[in-house]
């Protein structure tokens, strides 16, 4: 090499590399602060325009109820309303007056026997014929104004009149209607408690009321709607009943500071990348040059084209090269050949944990590991991502490939040092053996990875040998999953039952878990551990987990105050639109969401995507409450429980197995009970068989108990039948405060 290239090429090493990086770093860091704090600004304008439409809302509804309270406490209003009915009197101080004055769109007085008296609409007195139908559309509120006691008061006090108020659905319209008895405010006309005459007042939530909400709130195009728009610029509020139902939603133009402020600084920071990108430019150009006078320029890209960067192995193109001169060599004909196919177990996670360049010291790490145990007569190659082919050639025997795959595994279990953090991962080996001039390359890759795909599937870290049924199951599982797409077309195979949730205290069911089952005409019960991950893994989840949605809260809405818990997939979860798909079907059937539980897994948390993230937090926002299943069994971490809105936990079944006084479960499951109740998490228990466990259970503190010690899945009849024993009757739950 020159002197002077070789004094370009550290000038450009050691200068213009560092200029690079640090204008790459720089431009990143600035442009992730930016749209983090447009975000974030924009999230805090949100929350304030929630809450103060909640406190609206809120008060119109108050509002209502107060404006009855000016003509409802009146002897003159006791007088011609009930005693004798006035018509004019009525029509003049009543309806008119309550249009006029305070704005309301409906009155309907109703009498002592229950029959309508007097209804006015916009101001003017309603016809007769349509009195019927404006008290059948009010008459739910009017009853629960009837069944009110009336206070106790000291002798020669006037009690205050029976009231009500809440949101509805009239005719098709969402309006705040307020129910008040039409009693004395001088205690000179008494009345017999239930026979007052009851007075009506109906706001509509429509277009005038958003106007002047509009008004005198600042809110930009603010309406009421039946249905979402689902338009990503508008703010959306919903308007529940006291019973918990949807009645309408209030959407406006979102206030977005943040975005505004991106919009004003963006030609600024346009220009500086721009210049940045110019100069970046000009620097690798320049390094581009130097570097291409190296004299051994072309010895490294050959190296490069048939080594993998990372670790300095073999890449996949020199892996099938080697492999195919091996196969079809005269000179290892007859000989024995073992191809390992290797994939880490884990490795996302302390990826998506510890970060990429974590994950790039692991691949290099586990790259040496493994030359260690096989040694330098073995090609070990890296195929891509987290995967390593190993291939052996034994020509005076066959391979120990148990050994050495159980060296591997043991080998890559040891902890790994990560940037001061230990990581932990494993292994999954799929092995397939042939010999020298009798094998195929794509077909011995292709029995690898179905070997490998076994390992996986039955539980990782773990070798496994090909064997010819492994290629007919494989080919079970595209049938199963071509008959799974014909089951959800039709609607005689899937079904759903429910296994009850059993209150540890009184042992009453206070609930149920639905359950998918599919019943094949051809192959009978065909099990959940099987179609459900093919399922996961063809994009048929999100079908399936509709279908056992909308059966459970079917169920749902049928059992007020039972719950109902329904699993759901991270696929589902990851799914923008998941949280509407759900309200749409609690709407459509009328479920409360606060008698709703979705189970997660700890993998969804472990994702720690912004979607999914959301999404729990909108079902949190609604009432819905949120179960994480299995706990125990994964990466189970305080920091998730603190981070994510979880109501409950449910302890693996594996823990309550082996509950016996003096197995370590019982320890495990104490510490587990202990956290979530310090942390106010309900626990519940899976898999209980037997009493034995039940009690252990009961001392440790578990909330709900589930197993085939109480029942198994049952079909909707039934466990329609065990709500209603009463037996089993449960008291209203007190709703936590969402995170």
């Amino acid at each position: 090499m020159q002197p002077k290239t070789l004094e370009r090429w550290q000038f450009s090493a050691s200068v213009l590399l560092p200029v690079i990086l640090a204008l790459v770093i720089t431009a990143a860091a600035v442009l992730g602060f930016v749209f983090w704090s447009t975000a974030n600004i924009d999230q805090r304008a949100l929350e304030r325009q929630s809450s103060m439409v909640a406190q609206v809302i809120e008060a119109r509804r108050a509002q209502v109820q107060h404006d009855l309270e000016s003509v409802a406490i009146w002897d003159d209003a006791v007088v011609n309303a009930k005693l004798y009915f006035n018509f004019d009197w009525v029509d003049s101080n009543l309806g008119a007056w309550m249009y006029e004055f305070f704005g309301h769109n409906r009155s309907v007085i109703i009498g002592a026997d229950g029959t309508p008296i007097y209804a006015m609409e916009g101001g003017a007195a309603a016809a007769s014929e349509d009195l019927a139908d404006m008290a059948a559309s009010v008459r739910p509120i009017v009853e629960r104004v009837r069944a009110i006691r009336p206070a106790e008061v000291a002798a020669g006090e006037v009690p205050p009149p029976a009231a009500a108020s809440d949101f509805m659905l009239l005719d098709g319209r969402p309006a705040i209607v307020s129910a008040m008895a039409i009693v004395t405010d001088s205690g000179e006309l008494m009345q017999s408690p239930g026979s007052e005459a009851i007075m009506v007042g109906v706001l509509f939530l429509d277009e005038a009321a958003a106007e002047r909400l509009n008004r005198e709130y600042l809110f930009e195009a603010g309406r009421f709607v039946l249905t979402e728009s689902r338009d990503p610029a508008r703010a959306v509020y919903p308007i529940l009943s006291s019973t918990g139902r949807f009645i309408a939603f209030f959407e406006w133009d979102r206030d977005r500071p943040g975005l505004l402020m991106l919009r004003q600084t963006g030609p600024a920071l346009v220009a500086a990348f721009i210049v940045a990108a110019i100069l970046v430019f000009l620097l690798l150009r320049q390094l581009r040059r130097s570097s291409s006078e190296l004299e051994n320029g072309r010895r490294l890209a050959e190296h490069q084209a048939a080594h993998d960067k990372l670790t300095g192995l073999p890449n996949r193109v020199s892996f099938d090269t080697h492999l195919a001169d091996t196969l079809t060599n005269g000179k290892f004909a007859g000989a024995h050949i073992a191809l390992l196919m290797l994939d880490l177990d884990r490795f996302k996670q302390v990826n998506d944990t510890l970060g990429h360049q974590a994950g790039d010291d692991l691949i290099r790490a586990v790259g040496d590991r493994i030359r260690a145990v096989v040694g330098h007569d073995m090609m070990i190659a890296r195929l891509g991502g987290d995967e390593f082919g190993i291939l052996a050639v034994g020509q005076h025997g066959p391979v120990d490939v148990v050994s050495i795959s159980t060296r591997i595994i043991d080998s890559i279990g040891q902890s790994f040092t990560l940037n001061h953090f230990k990581a932990h991962v494993g292994a999954s080996i799929g092995i397939v053996l042939a010999e020298g001039g009798s094998a195929e390359p794509r077909e011995l890759v292709r029995k690898a990875d179905i070997a490998l795909y076994e390992a996986k599937a039955g539980g990782r870290n773990r070798a496994v040998v090909y064997e010819e049924h492994m290629n007919e199951l494989l080919q079970l599982q595209h049938t199963i999953e071509g008959e799974l797409r014909e089951a959800l077309r039709r609607d005689d195979q899937l079904s759903v039952v429910f296994q009850p949730l059993v209150d540890q205290h009184s042992r009453k069911v206070i609930g149920a878990e639905a359950l998918a089952r599919w019943h094949h005409p051809k192959y009978g019960q065909i099990s959940p551990a099987r179609f459900i991950p093919i399922a996961e893994n063809t994009g048929l989840i999100e079908a399936l987990g509709d279908f056992v949605l909308r059966r459970a809260c079917e169920l749902g809405a049928t059992a007020p105050g039972r719950t109902i818990a329904v699993n759901i997939s991270p696929t589902q979860l990851r799914n923008p639109r998941f949280s509407h798909q759900v309200f749409d079907i609690l709407r459509e059937t009328g479920m409360r969401p606060l008698d709703l539980e979705l189970e997660i897994t700890e993998s969804i948390l472990l994702d720690d995507e912004h979607i999914s993230s959301q999404n729990l937090r909108t079902f949190r926002t609604a009432g819905v409450h949120i179960a994480l299943d299995d706990f125990g069994t994964g990466y189970s971490s305080l920091s998730y429980l603190k981070r994510y809105p979880v109501d409950r936990i449910k302890i693996d079944r594996s823990f309550v197995s082996q509950l016996a006084e003096g197995h370590v479960s019982v320890a495990i499951t104490q510490a587990i009970v202990t956290l979530a109740h310090a942390m106010d998490i309900e626990v519940t228990a899976e898999g209980v068989e037997t009493e034995g466990q039940a009690a252990i259970l009961g001392k440790l503190g578990c909330n709900t108990l589930q197993g085939f010690l109480f029942s198994g899945g049952v079909v909707p009849g039934r466990i329609a039948e065990i709500f209603a024993d009463p037996a089993n009757a449960v008291t209203r739950r007190r709703r936590k405060s969402a995170a």
